[in-house]
């Protein structure tokens, strides 16, 4: 969430995942509501980005909470 957006390749290089691994994981997302999918052209070469949506960011922080409260026990 540090970005407002990331291109697949970009994510998939962070990540160290191959593109089906990471293929998976994004329609994961997509499906529970956690991402927004923005699919584009630049110089007439496909581009695909993603966003976190609100429930994204939400669910996030829950996370985040849950796992500081297992640390902190």
């Amino acid at each position: 969430m540090v970005n407002e957006t990331v291109a697949f390749t970009r994510l998939k290089e962070l990540l160290g995942v191959t593109d089906g691994n990471l293929a998976s994981h994004i329609k994961a997302l997509e499906k529970a509501g956690y991402i927004m999918i923005i699919k584009q052209f630049i110089h007439n070469k496909p581009n695909t980005r993603y966003a976190v949506s609100k429930e994204g960011k939400q669910a996030f922080k829950k996370h985040l909470k849950a796992i500081e409260k297992i640390i902190k026990q």
